[in-house]
């Protein structure tokens, strides 16, 4: 007798709960598409709306065929009914076509959803801070991609493969003329007395949700933002480092390469903030949900 294989809703493919993917998917040959992350905690997706809006502007920006946000947001509680704890990844791809560079002028789109375990990160990290360093591997300039989350990531793979193990958190990516960045899988913050500057991502970059957020919190707070250009000797002289995404928050960097960073009250200030928006933003989306679910 066949075994019968039971499997819990983690991954959804085109309205669909299934695992395969057509291997003509263009995302697969081309890394044509884009993504975002974002956490769900106590079966409620965290800034869905945000998430939602930028990977629509990304995918325009792209061409890429997009579902309509009904659809997505369908699926999504679909998955945080099933998942209440855990992450979400969502992929827009171009879908399926011949072989080639150029895509058809008619494309379908493919879109995954797939939940996955939260990472185990320290929970001592907002109070002890994270060790970081600088990356060998530098960002490419490409104007027309600046700013997306896009699936072309070998760059970011090849700079955590410059090190091993997690005693490094994260490494910070310069591009070609020598700029700051990014991190590898965050934004990144510098403090400066009331100032909080972050690396300008017109030219490359990802414009992370939580960046946003953090740019909002400042502006709220009272501080003083900027986007700039930054070099590499700017960063050791800032008063406070700190590190964003949507899954691990707000990080403070105690240490970049090998250097002490102080610990200051900016980064725990925003942090309060971001997650006070964050509070009302579940709110907003149990109502929302219960509101489509009665319907």
């Amino acid at each position: 007798m066949a075994e019968i294989v039971t499997r819990s809703l983690d991954a959804i493919i085109n309205g669909e709960n299934a695992f395969l993917l057509d291997i003509a998917d263009r995302g697969l040959h081309y890394g044509d598409g884009v993504f975002t992350t974002l956490s769900i905690e106590g079966g409620v997706p965290i800034f869905l709306d945000r998430h939602l809006a930028r990977l629509q502007d990304d995918a325009r920006r792209l061409d890429i065929p997009f579902p309509g946000i009904s659809v997505l947001r369908r699926e999504v509680w679909q998955l945080c009914m099933a998942n209440p704890d855990s992450v979400l990844k969502i992929i827009l791809t171009r879908g399926s076509a011949g072989r080639g560079y150029r895509y058809p002028e008619i494309t379908h789109g493919t879109r995954i959803l797939k939940a996955y375990p939260k990472p185990a990160y320290p929970s001592s990290v907002d109070m002890t801070g994270v060790k970081v360093r600088f990356c060998e591997n530098r960002l490419g300039i490409n104007l027309r991609l600046a700013g997306i989350k896009h699936l072309n990531r070998l760059e970011q793979v090849l700079a955590r493969a410059e090190w091993h193990g997690e005693l490094i958190r994260e490494g910070l990516m310069l591009d070609y003329e020598g700029f700051l960045v990014e991190g590898i899988m965050s934004n990144v913050f510098l403090v400066q007395g009331e100032k909080v500057r972050t690396p300008l991502l017109d030219r490359c970059g990802v414009s992370g949700v939580q960046r946003r957020l953090v740019l909002e919190a400042a502006q709220n707070l009272g501080l003083t933002v900027e986007e700039a250009r930054i070099q590499p000797h700017q960063v050791f002289s800032a008063d406070e480092i700190f590190l964003t995404n949507s899954i691990i928050g707000v990080w403070p960097v105690s240490q970049l390469e090998g250097k002490a960073i102080p610990l200051g009250e900016i980064a725990k200030k925003l942090s309060v903030c971001v997650a006070e928006m964050a509070a009302i933003d579940m709110a907003t989306q149990q109502a929302i949900f219960a509101k489509e679910a009665s319907c």
